[in-house]
């Protein structure tokens, strides 16, 4: 998106890519300047910023322990052209770091059936984020890397 020479300094305008979020759950409060737009039916979608809400956007690692039941979500913050800043609070869900390395996460066997195979493979979230780092920030879900099949 080319910004405008308006912009009192569009070389620190910040926005980001198409990405989901490696964690559980994450909770933004977004002032009301806005900018969210989450992937929806492959369109995108403005989240208008309502005082005082929290966005709750579902992160990869819950995708991969409910095999797909709840989906990630794609979204992406547009950089804008607002003379204000825009101020945005993100809490981010997820193991612990000592967790990172020694407990292995996959589908929740409870959610498991003849029917509904497992998708995904245990892993350590200590690797998924290696990987997310490297591959899942480019606009394409890291998750198929660590699918069964």
């Amino acid at each position: 998106m080319p910004l405008s020479s308006n912009f009192p300094e569009p070389e620190l305008t910040l926005g980001t890519i198409k990405h989901s979020d490696p964690s559980f759950l994450t909770l933004v409060l977004q002032d009301e300047i806005g900018g969210l737009q989450v992937l929806h039916k492959d369109q995108w979608v403005h989240v208008p910023p309502v005082d005082g809400a929290f966005v709750a956007n579902l992160g990869d690692l819950m995708q991969l322990v409910t095999n797909n039941k709840f989906k990630s979500v794609e979204h992406r913050v547009l950089a804008t052209l607002l003379v204000k800043p825009r101020i945005s609070v993100a809490s981010f869900f997820a193991p612990m770091d000592s967790d990172k390395h020694v407990k292995p996460y996959g589908p929740i066997k409870e959610l498991l059936s003849e029917n509904n195979p497992p998708i995904y493979r245990d892993t350590l979230y200590g690797a998924y984020t290696g990987y997310y780092r490297v591959n899942g920030q480019n606009g394409s879900s890291a998750l198929p890397n660590f699918r069964l099949h």
